[in-house]
């Protein structure tokens, strides 16, 4: 669970800068291509010349004084709230570097770095550095980060029945984690390389009294995580922050040993595919299928937690897990007047100890509704909060950019 909060923390980070820097780079283009369009005209300058000249200096006037103050970047400073049923409420303060990019290069991802904290009213804080930087006009990708914290939780037991019943282990983990990945550019939309992950964990039970589920091994135990991973990535979005068709395949595998300086041997394989369809203009529907499995002996973090990352809304992350999952679900959203928008969705999915152990009267239904306000209408950023309805329990969300 530390480790999913604490880079969830960090990937947070990018994602806010990511998104504002898209506002930022796509106002500077806007600004920078009006005097080459008014150029573009030369029947019109022919005609009015002295009165073009004038507008184009009082533009250029006007653009070089917005840039004056920051010439080579930008910073962006943004509190991300947070309501989550497993650690609580509370701030995710961030603060963020955009690297420019020339107007030849408009396309290509602006590279971001920054930091970012947490902290909530059960108790977990957590702090972390992050960087994903585009190479070589995007050839390739680098991806860094670093988090240190500690996250309070309830842990109910492995596997659907230790969920449903209800009963909270209550536990308090500590560590570290830092990752990396570079990948390059491929054929057809495609990224491949390699990850990196190495972490470590302290587990404390708190106070509690009761009926308590299974203490797990780990409690109490100092361990180290190490592995070495691989991933595949396919984006053929158009637009990255509110897809209106194209599809994205996301694969990855990470292999810890002991041979790396890892305490568990375990393999984790996560597979993401989404796909967006246009109805009309202001009208999509979205589609998301989401995979995971564990081989070896994974400490019970290690595992595929129900809940997490969007999959699915309305559960508290953590309360079910075992070595595999699936969920899918399916998004209907349309824009409104002002900026404002409107989704409703419903999803399933399950969680069980074996690939071929599904079971019909096990399924982890949910549905909901959201509200959305546009924060870039060049990039279509939208601001979101989210009600969603799980088997058990109630979630509201509030976050930057779509679910998935």
């Amino acid at each position: 669970m530390l480790l999913t909060a604490v880079r969830k923390v960090c990937l947070s980070m990018l994602l806010v800068t990511y998104l504002i820097a898209g506002a930022y780079l796509c106002l500077a283009q806007a600004n920078d291509s009006a005097p080459a369009a008014t150029a573009a005209k030369p029947q019109q300058t022919a005609q009015s010349s002295s009165t073009d000249k004038a507008s184009e200096k009082d533009s250029e006037k006007k653009r070089k004084e917005r840039h004056k103050w920051n010439p080579n970047g930008s910073f962006v400073i943004a509190p991300l709230p947070t309501v989550s049923p497993a650690i609580g409420a509370g701030l995710i303060p961030i603060v963020g570097y955009i690297t420019p990019i020339p107007v030849t290069d408009r396309k290509i991802t602006p590279s971001v770095i920054g930091a970012a904290g947490l902290i909530t009213n059960n108790g977990s804080r957590a702090w972390g550095l992050a960087s994903d930087l585009y190479l070589n006009k995007a050839q390739y990708e680098l991806e860094a980060l670093y988090g240190h914290g500690n996250i309070d939780y309830n842990l109910y037991g492995p596997g659907f029945a230790n969920g449903n019943a209800g009963l909270k282990l209550p536990l308090s983990q500590e560590g570290h984690l830092f990752f990396f990945k570079t990948l390059r550019s491929i054929r057809w939309h495609s990224y491949a390389g390699i990850r990196f992950i190495d972490g470590t964990s302290f587990i404390t039970l708190k106070p509690s009294s009761g009926n308590l589920p299974p203490i797990p091994p780990d409690v109490g135990l100092h361990t180290n995580l190490r592995a070495l991973g691989m991933e595949f990535w396919r984006d053929s979005r158009p637009n990255r922050f509110y897809p209106l068709k194209g599809s994205v395949v996301d694969f990855t595998g990470d292999f810890f040993a002991q041979d790396l300086g890892s305490k568990y041997s375990y393999q984790s394989y996560k597979l993401t595919f989404n796909k967006y369809w246009s109805l009309t203009s202001k009208q999509v529907v979205a589609y998301n299928f989401f995979w995971c499995g564990t081989g070896g002996s994974p400490p019970f973090y290690g595992q595929c937690i129900y809940g997490t990352n969007n999959e699915l809304r309305g559960y508290t992350a953590g309360r079910y897990l075992d070595r595999f999952m699936f969920a899918t679900q399916a998004e209907y959203r349309l824009v409104l007047p002002w900026r404002f928008g409107l989704v409703g969705f419903a999803g399933v999915g399950q969680v069980t100890p074996g690939g071929d152990q599904l079971r019909a009267n096990q399924f982890l239904p949910a549905g909901g509704t959201g509200i959305r306000y546009m924060l870039s209408k060049s990039y279509h950023v939208n601001l979101r909060t989210d009600f969603a309805w799980g088997k058990d329990n109630f979630t509201w969300a509030v976050g930057v950019g779509e679910a998935f």
